[in-house]
Parts: structure tokens; sequence; C-alpha cells
């Protein structure tokens, strides 16, 4: 019968596993979402402001120049003799990726150019330089 009450009065003690799942899933996509946003603010990098400055810019490849001279390479300690080699390589795995290049302001222009240099050289033909909105 359609209505009637069960006589069985055992407990349910199955899992439903598909709204665990589907919590998962949510979580892991906020965190990918909002991971390089945690790593670029986690970067001590006082950006230059524009007013011109255009919307966001989304890349894999990301090198930051520090106020201290550090340059960090997908969040990674590195040293400028290593940059076009790290990204050539990055270059390897996905090609045709733009750059994106992080510095703090105080940084002296003559390193951000041999920065970007080095980023081309590495094979990255289209690169954007991150600034802040005034």
């Amino acid at each position: 019968m359609a209505g009637s009450i069960s006589d069985n009065d055992e407990l349910m003690s199955e899992i439903n596993i598909v709204p665990f799942v589907d919590i998962i899933l949510v979580v892991l996509i906020t965190f990918m979402v909002a991971a390089p946003m945690v790593v670029q603010n986690a970067m001590d990098i006082k950006l230059t402001n524009s007013s011109s400055a255009a919307k966001k810019v989304t890349s894999k490849l990301s090198v930051a120049i520090t106020n201290e001279g550090q340059i960090l390479f997908n969040g990674r300690v590195t040293t400028e003799g290593d940059v076009s080699m790290l990204v050539a390589e990055f270059m390897d795995k996905s090609p045709g990726s733009k750059a994106i290049i992080s510095a703090d302001k105080n940084v002296p222009h003559g390193t951000v150019v041999s920065i970007i240099d080095a980023i081309k050289a590495g094979g990255v033909e289209n690169f954007a330089i991150m600034v802040g909105k005034k």
C-alpha cells in the first residue's frame, strides 16, 4: 500500500555519498579559485598604481620581484639567471602561455627590463605587467 507505515523499525546504516562528493567538489573549486589570490597577497610586493589598469589577466606563469630583489617564479624563489631556463621548461609543457610580471614599485627599472628579457628569451611572446588600480 502506498500510504502504509512500515513495521520495520531498524535504523538506516548506509551513508549517502552523493551529497558528500558535491560538498568536496565545491570546497575544491573554492580553493582553486582562492589560491592564486592568497599567493599574490602573501608576497610582499607593493605594485605601482595606474588609473588605466585593465581587468585582471589570468596566467599560470607568474614572475614576481620583491622589494629586496628576490625573484619568484610561480611562487618559488629563483635567480635571474635561471628565469629563462624555467620559462623555457614551462613553455614546453604549456606552449602559448602568457606571463604576468609583478614587481615592487621600489625595484629598479633595469631589473624589471632584464627579467622581461629573460622571459622573452625563454619563449614567451605575450606578457602583462601587473599594476594596482588607483
